[in-house]
């Protein structure tokens, strides 16, 4: 990933963070096939290294757990908050209209070794954890027990559990660091006022940088 040093996001907790409000990731492994990316939701663990671990699992039918090599690393990509960045709602347009638009986004590359859980009582507790933790938001959240002990193990059976230990994180938060602060402020406002989900995340993104790098002045 071209990470230039302004945007780069070293904090192993606020990387952690962005990991579990966006747990489903791009999982990208080598295969004999080529390249091979997977869309799988992964749990954080915390682990007895700073980095912690990923675990989740595939459908047995998915080739990845069998076709990827061993002797390689992984790489889970997990996309934070993201939005379009108009040239308009810079206030510098006014003054030279040197402004050009671009895309702020907020990325955590998780690189890493992966393992083949093929446990029937690991993978449970896997989708237990997984369940519990994204349906705690709910008013009446679901849990695996809710549904027939049989039926829940027919599709346990069906998967393998994966798991993969971090060994090094990258963060990158291109949220207007490069901006002026009179664009930083305008942009913020502008962001605020599309009111979506998407634009009101990438606002608090931006804010936090900008109150961040006033207090280390």
């Amino acid at each position: 990933m071209y990470l230039p040093q302004h945007f780069e996001e070293s904090r192993v907790d606020v990387m952690h963070a962005l990991i579990r409000a966006h747990p489903l990731a791009t999982l990208v492994t080598l295969t004999t096939s080529g390249l091979v990316a997977n869309h799988i939701p992964l749990l954080f663990a915390a682990g007895p290294t700073l980095n912690g671990s990923l675990q989740g699992h595939v459908a047995r039918a998915n080739p990845l757990w069998r076709e990827f090599d061993k002797n390689l690393g992984v790489l889970a990509i997990f996309q934070g908050p993201d939005s379009y960045i108009s040239p308009t709602w810079y206030a510098t347009k006014k003054e030279t209209g040197k402004v050009v638009p671009t895309w702020n986004y907020a990325v955590v590359h998780a690189h890493g070794t992966l393992r083949i859980v093929d446990e029937a009582n690991w993978v449970r507790a896997q989708i237990e954890a997984l369940t519990t933790q994204n349906e705690a938001a709910l008013a009446n959240p679901w849990s695996v027990a809710d549904a027939p002990h049989d039926y829940t193990e027919k599709l346990i059976a069906a998967v393998v559990g994966i798991e993969i230990q971090i060994t090094r994180l990258a963060g990158k938060w291109k949220v207007s660091q490069n901006q002026p602060r009179k664009n930083q402020a305008s942009v913020i406002d502008a962001l605020r006022n599309l009111g979506n989900d998407s634009s009101l995340a990438m606002a608090a993104l931006v804010e936090a940088h900008t109150q961040a790098s006033r207090q280390s002045e």
